[in-house]
């Protein structure tokens, strides 16, 4: 099974995850979102293969969340947009298995997409 993992090499979450699909033999595409700003088709998709979870794609805690949008509601397209400026608010690990993702945290989370 082939899994896409995007990927922050500087979270520790990111690193465990990475590790443990490395160590368990999957075939993994690392995705730096940091590196690599990703499109909004493809953040489109992940929103959808997140399903209930897509409300957990923007990381509540940065400083730049907190300064500019907390308490404010957002559409999807406006948080697409949000993240395609800022990549630094996505949460992370997201592992997608092509049809479905989690957010990896905690690590077991994973489990989820492998069947």
């Amino acid at each position: 099974m082939k899994l896409t993992i995007y990927h922050n090499p500087r979270c520790r979450k990111s690193r465990e995850a990475l590790h443990y699909l490395e160590e368990n033999d999957f075939e993994v595409e690392v995705v730096r979102y940091l590196d690599h700003p990703i499109k909004s088709s493809e953040l489109e998709l992940i929103y959808d293969q997140l399903g209930d979870d897509s409300a957990l794609l923007i990381r509540k805690n940065e400083s730049h969340w907190k300064e500019n949008y907390k308490g404010k509601t957002l559409t999807k397209k406006q948080q697409i947009q949000l993240l395609i400026e800022y990549p630094k608010l996505m949460e992370r690990p997201i592992i997608s298995n092509g049809k479905k993702a989690v957010i990896a945290r905690p690590l077991e989370k994973i489990h989820q997409i492998l069947n």
